[in-house]
């Protein structure tokens, strides 16, 4: 591959709602490019950037894909990112690794939802974009509508620079509104002039500007975020490609445009790193691939300096040196090798040891430390469980590697119910995942809804003994204590307190009552959930000189234990989740209703951006299958997260059937 001048880089990102034709315009801007001799089609499962086999067999975008093409003397590096929020982890984690973003709407759907959603990361960022009106040859395609309710939603700054001839079974080409004279090529030239001052002020005064002069301006607006030129065409059969990939090379930014980029020193200090070959290597790992073959593949950009192959880096992250092998530039699942990645581009190194997503690289000497991306938290989880006991250490294994690879799917065992647990963005994301470990590491689980770790306490101070005596010829057991048990507050866990005068308990046998104590509160005495938040006190008891052992006072501590919690009025705990449920306002009625019926409570409503943000509190055990049932609620448009807050009483209806539950079945009499 030739190398390439950092102002002839363009680094984008494909984005849309799912379905819009991420894929089939990137295979079109490969063709364009001579990249490849066919167009690849999605229903045919022959694409370069899906190419993986759940990819194949979904016909949907899973992962984001790193491509590139040679055109026009420069050097396109782009990611075809997956439109489904379950995978909004690709599309996060590929906003790190770009300069500018071409958005890509339905020409029958106009904007939906995943549009909505990736436009606001893409305003948070301030990052350069354009807009493809993909699909133009499809029955009910309507441009006008779609670029009003694209103006509408994100402003007149969206400006048409092609405009269709014909529409749906009439559609045959574009027409390229700067090369002709009309009433959209006015408001163009008038848009551009605004951006650029020097521009403006010559078409006041000359009232025209020629094409070159009217392109600058444009390059300048696009770079600056005050212009968006709108492209029309159909990827599928690839008209109006061309233009886009023109509008690319002509108004997109190059690394240079973005001039430079922030981090960190080793004291937390603010670094600007200028984007050029001279300064010291800098860079940031943005995904990770586990490949069957290959093993870990990083991805990575950098921004300044030179990596060459078979030479070494500081990850500044982990404050460890790192030996490089090849290196490659990524055509889909192909790895093209190169001798060096420059600053600017995007390269992939396979084997390293300590290097994963959100890691930095620099020059150990001018060290740089990039901000680690935010992932959303988790909104769905599952229990697992193999079908083979013999599959256990594997399925492990396999989780652990698959986790490495996607920071949106989450592999923990739960220390109270012992549960493996797989939780992610959505059924569609875990369920692919569930599919990898069968595909990729050969063993097979079953899911199933994770259980709640329920927690008992005590509602009531209490006092009683615990005593142990067993003789059965020659040395016998003895083992007594007077236990007082008291309520703590919520969140207290375990307080244990010695008040023995006199030698009553001899003090080596203390710490094997408080043994009892904890063994016996680990089973519970309502539903064998944990006993929690409660003070065990001992203030009295006796001892046998011969008798008395560690075991027998073991076994009377949780005697006493057993006996006075049930005595203490005990009551269920759940945990209630911290939950903030993000969507339009037209769906606020219905959402509080449902967290009501779900025995949420509303803390409040704010707004954020165009959408309101509900914050309540809620008992976990209701939130399961919450964002399956948000979805379907908000036709896509809403989500949300949930952090743990704290325990509560369980209600005494629920608690009851949760008990009884717990109880094992009576044997039927005959």
């Amino acid at each position: 591959m030739a190398e390439f001048e950092i102002k002839n880089l363009r680094i984008f990102g494909i984005f849309s709602h799912a379905g819009a034709g991420k894929t089939s315009l990137s295979e079109a801007i490969l063709f364009n490019a001579g990249m490849t001799n066919r167009l690849g089609r999605v229903d045919e499962g022959n694409t370069i950037s899906d190419y993986s086999s759940d990819e194949i067999a979904r016909k949907v975008s899973i992962n984001a894909s790193l491509l590139y093409a040679n055109y026009r003397g420069l050097l396109f590096q782009f990611l075809d990112t997956p439109g489904y929020a379950d995978f909004i982890g690709e599309v996060i984690s590929s906003l790190r690794a770009i300069d500018s973003a071409i958005i890509v709407v339905d020409a029958t759907s106009g904007i939906e939802v995943g549009t909505e959603r990736v436009w606001e990361m893409l305003e948070e960022k301030k990052l350069a974009r354009l807009i493809f009106i993909n699909k133009m040859d499809k029955e009910n395609a309507n441009f006008s509508q779609v670029l009003k309710n694209i103006q509408e939603q994100f402003g007149k700054k969206c400006i048409p620079l092609t405009l269709p001839e014909g529409e749906a079974n009439s559609f045959k080409g574009v027409i390229d509104v700067l090369n002709q004279q009309n009433d959209f090529r006015e408001k163009v030239v008038e848009t551009a002039a605004e951006a650029d001052d020097v521009m403006l002020e010559k078409y006041l005064d000359k009232g025209e500007l020629t094409l070159e002069e009217i392109k600058t301006a444009l390059r300048k607006g696009v770079i600056s975020g005050k212009i968006i030129p709108v492209i029309c065409g159909s990827a599928l059969n690839n008209i109006g490609v061309k233009e886009l990939m023109d509008a690319i090379v002509d108004y997109l930014p190059s690394p240079l445009d973005i001039g430079y980029v922030e981090g960190k020193d080793v004291n937390g200090g603010v670094i600007r790193r200028e984007i050029s070959l001279e300064k010291p290597l800098s860079g940031f790992v943005f995904k990770t691939i586990i490949d069957p073959y290959v093993g870990q593949l990083n991805l990575f950009r950098l921004y300044s300096g030179v990596l060459n192959a078979n030479t070494g880096f500081y990850n500044s992250t982990k404050k460890s040196k790192e030996r490089v092998g090849p290196l490659y530039i990524m055509q889909g699942k192909t790895q093209v090798p190169v001798p060096q990645i420059s600053a600017g581009m995007i390269g992939a190194v396979a084997k390293l040891k300590d290097t994963f997503t959100s890691d930095s690289i620099s020059d150990e000497k001018e060290i740089i430390i990039f901000d680690p991306i935010v992932f959303p938290e988790t909104a769905i989880s599952f229990s697992v469980r193999p079908k083979a006991r013999t599959d256990e250490e594997k399925i492990s294994s396999g989780l652990s590697r698959l986790s490495s690879e996607d920071l949106t799917f989450k592999v923990y065992r739960d220390p109270q119910t012992k549960e493996l647990i797989i939780a992610g963005m959505g059924d569609l994301h875990l369920e692919v995942m569930v599919q990898r470990l069968k595909e990729r590491f050969g063993v097979e689980v079953e899911i199933g809804t994770p259980k709640v770790p329920y927690k008992e306490t005590i509602t009531k101070t209490v006092q009683v003994q615990g005593k142990y005596k067993r003789q059965s010829g020659g040395r016998g057991q003895y083992g007594d204590c007077w236990l007082r048990l008291e309520p703590l507050p919520r969140g207290k866990g375990f307080e244990f307190v010695d008040e023995i005068f006199g030698g009553v308990v001899p003090k080596q046998y203390i710490p094997a009552v408080e043994k009892g104590v904890l063994q016996a509160m680990s089973e519970g005495v309502l539903a064998g959930y944990p006993i929690v938040d409660i003070k065990v006190t001992i203030y009295d008891g006796s001892y046998h000189p011969v008798d008395s052992s560690d075991l027998a006072f073991q076994i009377a501590g949780a005697m006493a234990l057993r006996k006075g919690a049930l005595e203490a009025n005990p009551v269920l705990l759940e945990p209630i989740m911290d939950v903030e449920v993000c969507a339009p306002e037209e769906y606020m009625g219905q959402i509080s209703g449902d967290l009501n019926a779900r025995r949420g409570r509303i803390q409040g409503v704010d707004v954020r951006g165009k959408n309101q943000v509900i914050r309540a509190k809620v008992p976990l055990a209701e939130m399961f299958r919450y964002a399956t049932d948000l979805r379907s609620m908000t036709q896509g448009r809403g989500f949300y997260t949930m952090k743990f807050s704290h325990y509560e009483e369980v209600p005494q209806k629920i608690a009851e059937r949760i008990i009884a539950q717990s109880k094992p079945a009576q044997p039927k009499e005959e």
